[in-house]
């Protein structure tokens, strides 16, 4: 059994990233393969956004993700630094800059580059989307 580490850079919509990591994520998993967290980084970040909003007839992103979580206590980690300059922010971060509300999704949190290195050193595997 080995143990993963995935890395998110893709966007929700527009590009096949996010998808193809949330398919592996799954895979890893249904193989018998222990998926340490998933790491969300650059236009990934928009993942973790509550304010997402698929039409009726498309993919779900979002709500896959939070399945992920809560069906298999997968970390979910947002990094922050690219999260703010995005837009993408907790309750705590909304409160600090005067904002009236976050938009961090439920099953998500935001970390930082330290918690990625950290989690790759204990990862057996790297993959990035």
């Amino acid at each position: 059994m080995s143990s993963f580490l995935v890395v998110v850079n893709g966007e929700p919509y527009g590009s096949q990233s996010a998808w193809s990591a949330l398919k592996f994520c799954e895979s890893v998993i249904a193989a018998g393969h222990r998926l340490e967290q998933v790491f969300f980084y650059q236009a990934g970040v928009l993942n973790a956004s509550r304010m997402l909003m698929p039409a009726s007839d498309e993919l779900n992103l979002l709500g896959r993700w939070q399945q992920l979580h809560q069906q298999h206590q997968v970390p979910l980690v947002s990094c922050v630094s690219a999260g703010l300059r995005r837009g993408i922010i907790d309750t705590e971060a909304a409160e600090d800059a005067g904002l009236d509300s976050a938009n961090l999704a439920s099953g998500f949190i935001l970390g930082g580059l330290g918690e990625l290195v950290t989690t790759m050193q204990a990862a057996d595997r790297t993959v990035q989307f």
